[in-house]
């Protein structure tokens, strides 16, 4: 196809972070209040904005209410009061050294790596350990290239905040393809491989180039289906429409997709804000005319979009666009989760609600889903079985793979915000992933968790 871009009237990227926010137009009309806890809060959490999200995205009438000024600003309530004063009054001090202790200190409390990422989902080559890569389903692969751990913006919210926080330990990265691909032949079970971070469209043309190239050799012909999870789309579209090398970038998605691959581009869109932008429109259907997919996804946040009306917008948008509804995750137990989170009835409301008011081809999303240890936890309703009121649960993915669509039951709890605050209903003991002995221990030889092998 023709790609044309337009790149000489292009505006250029501009970041800000918490040293050179105050040098934004807009910071000016931030409270003081706000401003200082944009600085006390980004020394825990990262903290990334850019020119585009200023100007486009956020309704500064609005602030601090504006749902995108909470998705990209840091917030006092974002860290437990105590914490709070505590480093702001270390940040007054200038006590650098207790300032750092404490930070860690904090850091370590808010579950940096949930759901075994670090304990049970690396896997290991000949008895190594294989950096930036996880494996926790046994047809899918997760990918960190190093060259994309950061993001054109950060979310408040993020899961994957200790990718940018600078403690190498909390970090995973791979410099190359090369582990990815010894650890691929080895495992023809893996069908997709997905690129994550992170943000890998932050990478140059080139660079990405030299991750995705050699998932194409014939030799990883069992890899179909490559996925590059993406909040570009939202936060700076014009990493497909105007950046210098924005039609190198297609170029490659349509090389990809001759190769016989399905190229999926996991779009992270949080609020339909992000979706109104002309060139966030023109940036969806430039991928769809390469024969890439753009999949939506996002967790319900309380603050952000916890309202039906902002997903049915979003869903019958990016349908109109040519974005696929993929799904609505629950916010994970890290980070600043307290600010975000929501009771379970409560999200599962918001999606009946949101999925019954849109049409079929809408309803290919899945959700409230919870990346929990055991799997991707589907709450499927609330119904009442034998006089007791109950949640309907599934797993969409699990790493016990014939687990997977079998319904299992928790006692209701209106104020559970978490699978991990669930018991067993009707007098079980456990749930029937608890059943398998060992189900929490250490992987095979080969690296993968001791129920994929042989799946």
């Amino acid at each position: 196809m023709n790609h044309s871009s337009g790149v000489g009237s292009a505006p250029k990227y501009k970041p800000y972070n918490r040293s050179s926010i105050n040098r934004a137009p807009q910071w000016e009309r931030i409270p003081l209040d706000l401003r200082e806890a944009v600085d006390v809060v980004s020394h825990v959490l990262p903290f990334r904005t850019n020119q585009y999200v200023l100007d486009e995205l956020i309704d500064w009438d609005r602030i601090p209410d504006d749902p995108i000024f909470r998705l990209n600003f840091p917030h006092q309530s974002m860290l437990d009061p105590d914490d709070y004063v505590t480093l702001r009054d270390l940040l007054r001090s200038g006590d650098k050294q207790q300032l750092a202790k404490q930070i860690h200190v904090v850091r370590s409390r808010m579950n940096p790596h949930p759901a075994g990422q670090q304990s049970h989902n690396v896997p290991k080559l000949d008895g190594e350990t294989v950096p930036g890569i996880q494996h926790k389903y046994a047809e899918t692969v997760l990918f960190f290239p190093s060259a994309g751990q950061t993001c054109h913006a950060y979310c408040t919210f993020c899961f994957r905040w200790p990718q940018f926080v600078g403690e190498e330990d909390l970090r995973f990265a791979a410099r190359d393809a090369e582990g990815l691909v010894a650890y691929l032949k080895q495992h023809p079970e893996v069908t997709d491989v997905l690129i994550t971070g992170g943000d890998p469209l932050i990478m140059r043309t080139a660079t990405l180039e030299r991750y995705l190239e050699p998932l194409l050799a014939p030799e990883l012909s069992h890899v179909q289906n490559i996925r590059i999870g993406t909040k570009a789309v939202g936060y700076w579209p014009q990493r497909l429409v105007s950046d210098v090398d924005a039609d190198d970038l297609l170029r490659l998605f349509e090389r990809v997709v001759d190769a016989g691959k399905h190229l999926a581009l996991m779009g992270h869109y949080n609020h339909p804000a992000e979706l109104r932008p002309a060139i966030a429109q023109d940036a969806l259907r430039r991928i769809s005319a390469t024969g890439a997919v753009v999949r939506m996804q996002s967790p319900v946040l309380r603050h952000i979009n916890d309202d039906p009306a902002a997903w049915h917008e979003l869903w019958t948008q990016g349908v109109k666009l040519g974005a696929i509804p993929y799904y609505m995750f629950v916010e994970r137990d890290t980070g600043a989760r307290s600010y975000f989170e929501l009771p379970l009835v409560e999200a599962y409301d918001i999606f009946r609600t949101a999925y019954s008011s849109v049409s079929g081809l809408s309803r290919t999303v899945r959700g409230p889903s919870m990346s929990a240890f055991p799997g991707k936890v589907l709450i499927d309703g609330v119904p009442t079985i034998r006089g007791e009121k109950v949640f309907a649960l599934q797993l969409l993915q699990a790493r016990r793979g014939g687990l997977v669509r079998q319904p299992f039951y928790a006692k209701f709890d209106p104020e559970a915000t978490w699978f991990d605050q669930l018991v067993p209903a009707f007098g079980e003991s456990r749930f029937p992933f608890d059943e398998e002995p060992n189900a929490n221990t250490a992987s095979s030889s080969a690296g993968m968790p001791l129920d994929l092998v042989g799946v």
